[in-house]
């Protein structure tokens, strides 16, 4: 897990939305973004849509990444917990 991720992760212990990450980072929008999707591939966190979990794909995330909820998943807390 790359600090980036680190950071990002632990910001998400809680649901949060895509401009409360920015704005609790400070990481630029296209990294944090970025950082989100790769996150999303491994499954170290989850995308909620109105509540509830979705799997998205690369093509709506990107349309979309905005209006997205976050939070970690179990694997994501397991991995920030062990480091």
């Amino acid at each position: 897990m790359t600090d980036l991720e680190f950071v990002i992760i632990d910001e998400l212990y809680f649901i949060c939305n895509f401009n409360e990450l920015l704005f609790n980072t400070s990481i630029e929008i296209q990294e944090l973004k970025s950082t989100l999707w790769q996150l999303l591939e491994q499954d170290l966190i989850k995308c909620l849509v109105e509540e509830e979990e979705q799997n998205i794909s690369l093509v709506d995330f990107e349309l979309n990444f905005k209006k997205y909820h976050y939070i970690a998943s179990k694997k994501g807390l397991l991995a920030h917990n062990t480091l």
